[in-house]
């Protein structure tokens, strides 16, 4: 069965070699030619760019809510089911199969990939947002209350607990599987061979790939922009740095050249240390918060929040009949439509370091310790900042003001403001270091149809794009380019939607089938 997969891939392969790149045909030309097309239109016409696309959005979210709910609770069921299946135990990348790095440095990776830049932006910010009532409420409680406190810890944990790592998990866990014990290119189209055959090696395979390509560079242009609005709201906090275009222009060019520095180093020079670098950093704020904070609200907060998660999961899962629309469709649904258009790019990272991992011990670290750790960030930057707004300390006490100032504000009123501050500015630029760096990787693996060993020019030229397609748009249209950029990465979600559910009967196909096999091989050893 490998053999034939592999035969296969020999067949399928199409690629150039010129100029340094070794490019997938047609998806390497097709993605930069779609890249340059929207980046042109979007600079030009910023406004009718971000009005169109923004429609689009809101269009698939508030017509598709049902769908986006429903998939990623299945998401979340599926993921649970394969950590007790039989299936759990087979290994990525065959039986004897031995993983390529430390638990520590894998998961260090994985999370700092995953979602290590929105726990800065948002772990002050939205539980604030949702307890003030600052663009409506969970479940329509009455904002101040304690029931607001409750649920705004638990439902900013439904957004960032199972439900986005379950999608990733299932990304990941297919890309893995199908590359490394089937020995398929690492690439979104390898997932459906069960399904499609060798068709994934024709226009059904291109158009996946080119959709993750598309998706994948548009939200990390995104999440370059937005964090350096970021950075520079932090710098101009703290240090009365101007906060305009051109300094943001000028942190992205930084985070840009860091990150073309870890990409030549590869995996283990560059995304390992920094990741590494991440869990170290965070772990000093964290420890720093919870000691000189309310310590013993921070503790309590945890389990209010852990508690709080579990009792109003399934009221915020569900999607009929709900009375919160305006909450509904502007967070939870927008936030699936996020976690799936990123889908591709940190569900291909979390594969290319995962070799040697049981499926059972992929799950369990991808869905289940994230969420824990998630859990206890959540709870203490959460609940301190909701803990300012009721005794009014600080800035605030006016509730949120600005959503990438609102970590700032926090720390302004604890012990060592201006070194935490600093340390919490550090750290998003690193978190976004990593992210440049591991997304270059992963459309470098897209655009050279899989390969692992691309040339160290094509992982560069990716990201000097993302930096480039994130500064022409600021310069040119600003907020409104930005906007569309990231309306149009969520609008891919709604067929990345389709293609995850499929991808979910894929993966167990393939996983069945794998278990038969092995089960027949110990059989026939016995037999000997």
């Amino acid at each position: 069965m490998s053999k034939k997969y592999s035969t296969d891939y020999e067949i399928g392969q199409d690629n150039l070699q010129k100029f340094g790149l070794d490019i997938h045909n047609p998806v390497f030309i097709i993605s930069a030619l779609i890249v340059l097309a929207f980046v042109i239109v979007t600079a030009i016409f910023p406004s009718t760019a971000n009005e169109t696309l923004d429609g689009a959005k809101w269009w698939a979210i508030n017509n598709f809510d049902w769908l986006f709910m429903s998939s990623s609770n299945i998401f979340v069921i599926f993921c649970l089911f394969l950590i007790f299946l039989p299936v759990g135990k087979i290994r990525i990348g065959g039986e004897n199969a031995k993983p390529d790095f430390s638990k520590m440095s894998w998961f260090s990776m994985l999370f700092a990939a995953g979602m290590g830049i929105g726990l800065m932006y948002w772990s002050v910010a939205e539980p604030v947002a949702y307890y003030t009532d600052w663009w409506h409420t969970p479940l329509n409680v009455e904002a101040n209350t304690p029931q607001a406190r409750e649920l705004a810890m638990g439902a900013t944990m439904f957004h960032w607990g199972l439900h986005p790592w379950a999608i990733y998990a299932i990304v990941g866990l297919s890309l893995a599987f199908f590359s490394y014990s089937k020995k398929l290119p690492l690439t979104m189209r390898s997932a459906f061979y069960p399904i499609l055959g060798d068709k994934i090696w024709g226009w059904p395979g291109h158009v996946i790939d080119i959709l993750a390509v598309f998706a994948t560079i548009f939200g990390l242009a995104t999440s370059l922009g937005l964090g350096a609005q970021q950075v520079a709201s932090g710098l101009h906090f703290l240090f009365d740095v101007s906060n305009g275009v051109g300094t943001q222009i000028i942190i992205i060019v930084c985070i840009t050249a860091i990150a073309i520095v870890s990409v030549v180093r590869g995996l283990e020079g560059g995304v390992k240390i920094l990741s590494n670098l991440n869990i170290i950093l965070a772990f000093l704020l964290i420890m720093f918060l919870i000691i000189v904070g309310p310590t013993i609200g921070i503790f309590n907060g945890f389990l209010d929040t852990v508690g709080a998660y579990a009792i109003n999961m399934l009221d915020l899962a569900n999607f009929v009949g709900r009375e919160d629309q305006e909450w509904f469709h502007g967070w939870t649904i927008f936030y699936w439509a996020w976690w799936i258009a990123w889908s591709p790019f940190v569900g291909m990272f979390i594969a290319r370091v995962s070799k040697g991992r049981t499926v059972r011990e992929f799950i369990i670290a991808v869905l289940l310790i994230p969420t824990l750790i998630t859990a206890v960030w959540m709870s203490a930057f959460g609940t301190t900042g909701i803990d300012q707004v009721i005794n009014e300390t600080g800035a605030l006490a006016n509730g949120l003001t600005n959503k990438s100032l609102a970590m700032f504000q926090m720390l302004e009123n604890l012990p060592l403001s201006s070194i935490t501050s600093f340390l919490a500015i550090f750290l998003v630029i690193v978190f976004f270091v990593t992210s440049s760096d591991s997304g270059s990787l992963v459309i470098d693996s897209i655009t050279a149809g899989g390969k692992l060993d691309a040339p160290t020019t094509q992982r560069v030229f990716w990201a000097v794009v993302e930096g480039a397609v994130a500064i022409s748009l600021l310069y040119m249209g600003g907020k409104e380019a930005l906007s569309a950029l990231q309306a149009g990465s969520i609008t891919t979600a709604l067929p990345f939607t389709i293609i995850l559910l499929v991808m979910c009967f894929s993966l167990y196909k393939g996983l069945n089938s794998e278990l038969k096999h092995l089960d027949s091989l110990k059989e026939q050893e016995k037999g000997k």
